[in-house]
């Protein structure tokens, strides 16, 4: 008896996989404090698109009107979070992580579909530093600050401590301004959890005293696959002691916070977190929320405040019953995972709310995300639409050029944001030099606390 071979049955399982997809999603309102939410779909797997990467060549990101786009450093080893220090210097946590092994044969099949639209390059593993001398936008330095770290991902000064969430760790490098290379191996302030690590990327924010870290740890599964005993410590947002390196969680229920940001005059955490998957195209809405001290944001019993999710077992209606509401729906699969304060020297319509960095859809026809948005503030909350502030990054050929991650803002105005798929630093300026420049971001203390001792 002829026996296919493993490669000839995957690819019939995967054929097979992907005719069943078919369609597109219907297009709802799930943008701002009310989004449209649908009833739950579950099918045998979801819609996979697959993202066909293409090189920029000659163009570059869409920006709007009376700003100008350019890319200040290539070829990294991708580019995830960046960090803007004190004398314009950029910091970027360069890293790939991740090993939590595949539970289903759907599993295998979206790991090669994720994997085709993504970036090839082997993981940096390092903190690469960009340096404009003269301050003519053009960074005329690129150098490796520090290397051998393990998939860093979330960036935060403190004083003359720069802080690092790895994967498994949360380690500190003594600063000085202007150095262009750590004086030596960083201390470990404490570990993170880092089992199986399903969703592995480490967010990373400073409360603005700089007394204490904020990291974003996210669910070790999509809705409890892996057992409730699997979720220990996960879905949460720490408050670690800078000094001690002690730990509490602040915030639970918080499926994947990718990216945490203080706001400036009020001190309120903001977090932006990719939601559940698999309940159909429209559901779950990425979002954008304050992050309250004790709040319990949903999962994996709700989504979107009290909407129960029945495919978890046992039900929990007490935790249900206490489930916030997050502030700002994003939209369902966008993969929000960058999230930085605008400041008045952006100017135009974005000087008072947050840009926030969509990687793109892999589970979704039409594809959405792959853009970098702006959502307004008024009175220190989401006010009104988001706005489209950079946008091509999926062109209408169906290819995807570029996917965005993190996104800083630095004190002249720009806006800078790392695009993981092109390997690519952008910079986002107003093409009119702002009158006055914005004061320094309020997350590095005007009177910086000395060096925290070693835990």
């Amino acid at each position: 008896m002829n026996r296919a071979s493993p490669k000839v049955f995957a690819l019939s399982v995967l054929t097979v996989a992907l005719a069943g997809c078919s369609g597109k999603a219907p297009e709802l309102q799930q943008l701002g404090a009310n989004p449209e939410l649908p009833k739950p779909h579950r099918g045998v797997m979801p819609d996979m698109t697959i993202a066909q990467p293409t090189a920029w060549g000659d163009t570059v990101p869409t920006v709007p009107a009376g700003f100008k786009v350019s890319a200040i450093a290539t070829d990294l080893a991708i580019p995830r979070q960046t960090l803007v220090l004190p004398n314009g210097d950029i910091l970027v946590a360069e890293g790939r992580g991740g090993s939590a092994p595949n539970l289903k044969p759907k599993d295998v099949i979206a790991g090669r579909i994720k994997a085709k639209g993504n970036t090839q390059v082997k993981s940096g593993n390092r903190l690469t530093l960009l340096r404009d001398a003269d301050g003519d936008g053009v960074y005329e330095l690129k150098t490796v600050f520090a290397d051998k770290l393990n998939a860093p991902y979330g960036l935060a000064l403190v004083g003359n401590a720069l802080y690092v969430a790895n994967q498994d760790a949360l380690v500190r490098f003594d600063y000085t301004e202007g150095q262009t290379k750590a004086s030596g191996a960083p201390t470990k302030v404490t570990d993170l959890p880092s089992a199986i690590n399903h969703h592995w990327t480490k967010s990373l924010a400073a409360s603005a005293d700089g007394s204490h870290l904020y990291v974003g740890i996210g669910s070790n599964s999509n809705i409890t696959e892996r057992g409730m005993a699997a979720e220990i410590d996960r879905a949460q947002v720490w408050e670690i002691d800078a000094q001690t390196g002690a730990h509490r969680t602040y915030a639970s229920g918080i499926r994947n916070p990718t990216a945490l940001a203080v706001q400036p005059g009020t001190g309120t955490l903001w977090a932006v977190v990719n939601e559940r998957d698999e309940i159909g195209p429209n559901l779950v809405p990425d979002y954008l929320t304050s992050v309250r001290d004790g709040g319990f944001y949903g999962w994996p019993y709700s989504y979107w405040g009290k909407h129960v999710d029945r495919r978890v077992m046992p039900q929990n209606p007490e935790k249900v019953a206490s489930a916030l509401t997050p502030d700002f729906a994003l939209g369902s699969h966008v993969a929000a995972l960058g999230v930085a304060f605008a400041n008045p020297a952006v100017g135009g319509n974005f000087t008072d709310g947050v840009f926030v960095g969509q990687h793109g859809s892999w589970n979704r026809n039409p594809p959405v995300g792959y853009k970098v948005v702006f959502v307004p503030f008024r009175d220190g909350k989401p006010a009104g639409e988001a706005i489209d502030f950079a946008t091509g990054f999926r062109g209408d050929d169906g290819k995807t050029r570029g996917r965005p991650v993190g996104v800083s803002v630095d004190p002249r105005g720009a806006v800078i944001v790392a695009d993981d798929l092109a390997n690519t630093i952008w910079r986002i300026t107003p093409t009119a030099a702002p009158a006055t420049p914005a004061a320094p971001p309020s997350a590095t203390p005007s009177t910086p606390p000395a060096t925290p001792s070693a835990p």
